[in-house]
């Protein structure tokens, strides 16, 4: 992993969000994809079968649900967002690990937070997580005119913003077409994930990002 040849102060880890660095399949995921579907049925009058099955064909297309319904019916993403980020009760819903904290902490160079999704969950996640404070910015699908990852429009913002090199910078996320574009920027990669099965543009695979510090010494020796 060419991250870890550089001095701990010029590496720089970029983290996804959900899946990555809190659980979001328990809760906030159902809810999120039933805020979807709603608006789907509001929109082109589908029922609750017709909408889950429109979700996920563009969620499997393209990354995300909002970029189908931007390419292909115009929609405003801003709108998109606002009728389908809404947790009144977001701090309950997250699920995280007590030792993510200390890990950050441990974590030597830049941290900065890439996510598809809006500013206002993201922030309201990372405080959940009480980690705030360990990124120096967060990057979020305002910052990439509603361009979500894997496409590279939003790589290059962050890139630019903080006048990076690609091999200066590792991205760690838990999907893996995100993790192929960051290779293909000449990015490091770890993948979060369970899986046993390998991707030959993934460095590293991570159960959890607190393994992270640990690991990136073992590799650094």
């Amino acid at each position: 992993m060419q991250i870890v040849r550089l001095p701990p102060s010029r590496r720089v880890w970029i983290f996804d969000l959900d899946n990555t660095l809190h659980d979001a399949r328990p809760h906030i995921f159902p809810s999120m994809h039933a805020q979807m579907n709603a608006y789907l049925r509001r929109h082109f009058g589908l029922d609750e079968e017709g909408a889950s099955a429109m979700r996920r064909f563009f969620w499997q297309r393209y990354g995300t649900t909002l970029k189908g319904l931007v390419r292909h019916h115009g929609h405003d993403p801003r709108r998109f967002i606002d009728e389908t980020h809404r947790f009144p009760e977001l701090a309950a819903m997250v699920v995280g690990e007590n030792a993510l904290r200390h890990a950050l902490a441990r974590l030597a160079g830049t941290r900065l937070v890439f996510s598809n999704a809006p500013r206002h969950y993201v922030e309201g996640v990372l405080r959940a997580l009480g980690v705030a404070r360990h990124f120096d910015a967060v990057y979020t699908i305002e910052n990439t005119r509603y361009r979500p990852k894997p496409a590279f429009e939003g790589f290059r913002v962050l890139l630019r913003a903080h006048d990076l090199q690609p091999h200066r910078c590792a991205l760690v996320d838990d999907a893996l077409e995100n993790l192929r574009a960051a290779k293909r920027l000449g990015m490091s990669t770890v993948w979060v994930s369970g899986e046993a099965r390998r991707a030959p543009f993934v460095d590293l695979r991570v159960k959890s990002v607190t393994e992270l510090p640990r690991l990136v010494l073992r590799h650094a020796r």
